[in-house]
């Protein structure tokens, strides 16, 4: 089931095959991707909705734990059917997991404000809210890498945030906004873009594997939760939870924390099939249909102003992405392809 960074470097398979054969499968991985990623959000938010158990930081917590057991299932897989099922040697090297441990920390309080964004303001303000990540790579790659960003691209910055400030505005005139929500969804966009310079960082230490940085960054998370959890005091929410015992409850914890896992999966391999800036350009589309589904799914009802702020936010994120694809282009060819590949991927609109 899991690639290889060698996968995700070679050629696009198949250049003999039919054009249908090749559209299909391609549409396929898209739809996969589309899939497990609104999947993903859709049932964060069930869980993270529950009116009797307060306690965002467990749950993720939980999906960190869900993901290392399956890391070391698809090692054990990988021992075995090695022909079939490609991944890392993993093993806890108390080295490494201390090496990691700066972006251990980026990495849990991502995703711990993106889970608090997600229940505070719900599914379809989602993606205004969560918006900034492309502003904060600008911001971030100028502070502290000293990359200097063109013209154009700045431009697309300012449409992010006029879109922002007009969801936020508009949240507002509908009696719906959710002040904590707006502030979570600002942490956790600047902490997607600190995530990512620390990442390629990180990178060296774990061989240059995605999946084995995964393997320890949630390894980590499941001991920099646990304090985490006693000093908000989650421990009493879960003592007096009626579902403790539960098994759909459980259930539905497990799914959610393998929907997790499977993010990373379904994203390389939709980069695999496609490229970076496709992958960049798709996951713009998810989000609107994202935003779509909820409005229609909570019958919830927006003015026209409210989406006009998706459309530029939404927009001004696709432009981004055009304006750095063409930048690549133009730019001498970098050393090896997956320099590419962190380059595009650094300017994901992230929504």
């Amino acid at each position: 089931m899991a690639m290889s960074d060698r996968g995700l470097l070679e050629e696009e398979e198949g250049r003999g095959e039919p054009f249908v054969f090749r559209a299909v499968k391609i549409a396929g991985v898209v739809a996969l991707y589309w899939f497990v990623s609104i999947t993903m959000v859709f049932l964060n938010n069930y869980l993270l909705d529950s009116k009797e158990l307060d306690a965002p930081l467990f749950v993720t917590f939980f999906q960190c734990v869900v993901s290392v057991c399956l890391c070391w299932v698809m090692y054990a897989l990988s021992t075995f059917w090695p022909a079939c099922v490609d991944f890392p040697s993993i093993k806890v090297d108390l080295k490494v997991c201390r090496e990691v441990l700066p972006l251990s920390v980026v990495f849990i309080s991502m995703i711990t404000f993106n889970n608090l964004c997600l229940k505070n303001v719900g599914v379809a303000f989602y993606t205004v809210g969560r918006s900034l990540s492309t502003v904060f790579n600008v911001l971030f790659s100028y502070v502290i890498l000293k990359q200097t960003t063109s013209f154009y691209a700045l431009l697309c910055c300012g449409v992010i945030l006029g879109g922002f400030w007009l969801g936020v505005d508009q949240e507002g005139a509908a009696g719906s906004l959710s002040w904590s929500g707006v502030f979570f969804g600002v942490l956790a966009s600047a902490c997607v873009s600190l995530n990512a310079i620390y990442t390629k960082k990180v990178m060296p230490v774990v061989d240059g594997n995605i999946w084995k940085l995964s393997y320890y960054n949630n390894l980590n998370a499941c001991f920099l939760f646990l304090p985490l959890i006693f000093v908000f005091g989650e421990l009493g929410s879960l003592a007096s939870f009626s579902r403790l015992g539960d098994l759909s409850f459980w259930g539905m914890m497990v799914v959610g924390g393998v929907f997790g896992f499977a993010i990373g999966y379904v994203t390389g391999l939709q980069i695999k099939f496609t490229s970076p800036l496709t992958h960049n350009v798709s996951g713009t589309a998810k989000a609107c249909a994202q935003t779509v589904l909820a409005v229609a799914y909570y019958a919830t009802s927006k003015s026209v102003l409210w989406w006009t702020s998706n459309m530029m936010v939404l927009g001004g994120s696709f432009a981004y992405t055009w304006v750095k694809g063409l930048e690549m282009k133009k730019a001498p060819p970098p050393r090896d392809s997956s320099e590419t590949r962190e380059k595009l991927l650094k300017g994901e609109s992230g929504v």
